[in-house]
């Protein structure tokens, strides 16, 4: 059973309001990011080698709010404990599971969301949780340089409406690698695994950003 107890918030800057919530696998932290008059909460996790500074989850975090979501940034319980590499997936699923009751607490529709690790968590957890839908960053599809190694059930198996947002050049699978299947996917040019892109790219740095941020939207507003 998950423990819940415990759980504390504390208000910091600029409306921003860091929530600590205990879970069967550790501590986990949630900085929320709340709209004015929220109708949906997206609940967004990191990666296995990065946190909730990734540029992608923190743009979203800084539009979606401005179009009546709220965005729950989570930190998986390894990430708040200081390691450097995310556990195994199934204590990721167990973390996951524990703060569902905070990001669904205020009794709004939560996409279930996450970049790279976090997106394979969210898609895993989707039907059992009863999220909204699913918002994939950055999918894995597979290990670099190993297509054969597909975890494209994982997104096949999600179960709710889903949006898989891949960089262009994601060694992690590139988006015209992705399999038929009942999900959207909005490609962001020449991006790698992060989105980020190269300087001599037909786009800058914010422009892709955008191109994230509008297709995230723009979904969004097609899931009602």
């Amino acid at each position: 059973m998950t423990n819940v107890t415990g759980r504390t918030s504390e208000a910091t800057v600029a409306g921003e309001t860091v929530e600590t919530i205990e879970t069967d696998a550790g501590t986990a932290r949630i900085t929320w990011r709340r709209a004015r008059k929220p109708r949906l909460v997206l609940a967004v996790s990191h990666g296995a080698g990065g946190g909730i500074e990734a540029r992608d989850l923190q743009a979203l975090a800084a539009v979606l709010p401005g179009h009546g979501v709220s965005v729950a940034l989570v930190e998986q319980p390894w990430r708040v404990a200081g390691k450097k590499v995310a556990t195994a997936p199934k204590t990721l699923d167990v973390g996951w599971r524990g703060i569902w009751p905070a990001v669904s607490g205020p009794g709004l529709p939560v996409i279930s969301g996450g970049r790279s690790a976090g997106a394979r968590v969210a898609c895993r957890t989707a039907t059992e949780l009863g999220a909204h839908a699913v918002l994939a960053l950055g999918f894995p599809l597979h290990p670099p340089g190993k297509p054969e190694k597909s975890r494209a059930q994982e997104l096949l198996g999600a179960g709710v409406p889903t949006l898989v947002v891949q960089g262009g050049n994601d060694t992690f699978g590139k988006p015209g690698e992705f399999p038929e299947g009942g999900y959207e996917l909005v490609e962001v040019p020449y991006g790698d695994h992060g989105f980020a892109v190269p300087k001599r790219a037909g786009i800058t740095q914010d422009q892709a950003l955008e191109v994230v941020t509008a297709g995230v939207v723009q979904w969004i507003a097609s899931l009602e």
